[in-house]
């Protein structure tokens, strides 16, 4: 090839090659990438699919069914972790790494959550925790790129605590033995001051059977004098008020619990008065942003919104309202700046991500169940909302 023409052709594959950079990276600029990783399957798979119609939902919302913000489209890029801590991993890497996700938002396990925070430490990305419980997320184990939506173990605690921490009260835990149910017990005994903690009895997460546990628990509890009440910290497969079969009135046994997702509350049928403390029945909240959820998830599902799709719309809202603030701008040092402290309106009203630790501060609900025959779950009704500064929630991180 003659010299000029050589050199001509070379600077044309240079002019072609900048094209093709330059088209990528207006296409990237053009775009924000959002990782969801959850539960499509696995044990928690009921959870995990509340929380992705919520999540695309709220960003409807949120963008006023643009699906943009600042002229950026959002692109949803979701991942089944299968509730497997070591799945959700390799996900999440693969999701900052490979797909070049901004933020990732998720997952359903507090198992899996704990081995996703390390990860978007690594890749310096952040990571917005929802539906994720176990305290130990923005305690202990807590890293600055992650922020949280969802309610944690001490939120659940603080707020059942209210509903029956009353001296002369005898109370046994009954919850599973992992993340989740191991936090939730240490935060609600932390939390209660005037009750007396006689039992804790964990159980396998797949438990089926309740007899033995039950039985423990009854042992424990039925000499003691005052209110006896078993409270259940329980999540996804096997019903823990099962154990009410083994006629616990006759030792005056009460039980106890948070609140649930619609299908699991069609046990509380039975126990009419039952109180706990919730974070989300549709019902409660009285707000525009519940109004929209509520009319536009009968629209297009034909039923109510339950617990964790309101956790969904939040985390999203969260997302959008952050991306408003620094005009589409998604470097992760902005967001971090951005977030903390930052307020938001969810369908359970203001929530604001606490400076300290980035757990979303937000109300909780007393309820008392009653039975109503239009329902196929026991209603919990509101005794009364209990505030975010109403809840002294520990600081558990070593900041």
């Amino acid at each position: 090839m003659p010299h000029a023409h050589r050199r001509l052709w070379l600077g044309t594959l240079a002019v072609a090659a900048l094209s093709a950079t330059t088209f990528a990276f207006a296409q990237s600029k053009g775009e924000i990438k959002i990782a969801h990783v959850y539960s499509k399957t696995g044990p928690l798979e009921a959870y995990g699919k509340q929380t992705a119609t919520g999540f695309m939902m709220g960003l409807d919302y949120a963008t006023g069914g643009t699906m943009t913000v600042a002229g950026k489209k959002l692109v949803v890029i979701e991942k089944d972790d299968q509730g497997k801590p070591d799945v959700g991993k390799s996900l999440l890497a693969a999701a900052y790494a490979d797909d070049k996700a901004d933020i990732a938002v998720g997952p359903t396990s507090s198992g899996v959550a704990l081995a996703l925070l390390p990860v978007a430490e690594e890749y310096k990305k952040i990571l917005l925790v929802e539906p994720a419980v176990a305290d130990s997320i923005t305690g202990d184990k807590w890293n600055r790129y992650i922020f949280r939506t969802g309610r944690n173990s001490s939120q659940d605690a603080i707020s059942n605590a209210v509903a029956l921490d009353k001296a002369g009260t005898s109370i046994a835990t009954l919850a599973q033995d992992y993340a989740f149910g191991r936090d939730g017990v240490k935060a609600f005994k932390d939390a209660v001051k005037s009750a007396k903690i006689v039992h804790e009895e964990y159980l396998p997460t797949n438990t089926t059977d309740f007899t033995a546990g039950a039985q423990r628990l009854i042992d424990k509890l039925k000499d003691q004098p005052g209110r006896k009440v078993i409270f259940i910290i329980w999540a996804g497969a096997g019903n823990p008020f099962k154990i009410a079969d083994l006629d616990l009135k006759r030792y005056g046994i009460e039980i106890a619990t948070g609140g649930n997702i619609l299908p699991a509350m069609a046990a509380y049928k039975k126990f009419p008065g039952m109180e706990g403390a919730t974070y989300y029945y549709f019902g409660i909240p009285k707000n525009p942003v519940n109004e929209w959820l509520v009319a536009n998830h009968y629209k297009q599902f034909k039923n109510p919104p339950d617990f964790f799709t309101a956790g969904g719309m939040s985390a999203a809202i969260a997302v959008v309202e952050a991306l408003k603030k620094t005009a589409g701008d998604a470097n992760t040092e902005k967001l971090i700046k951005t977030m903390e402290g930052m307020s938001f309106d969810t369908p359970k009203g203001k929530m604001t991500f606490r400076k300290e630790d980035h757990q979303a501060m937000q109300s909780m609900y007393h309820f008392k169940i009653k039975v109503d025959p239009a329902f196929a779950w026991g209603v919990p009704e509101l005794v009364r909302e209990i505030k975010a500064e109403e809840m002294a929630v520990p600081i558990r991180n070593k900041r």
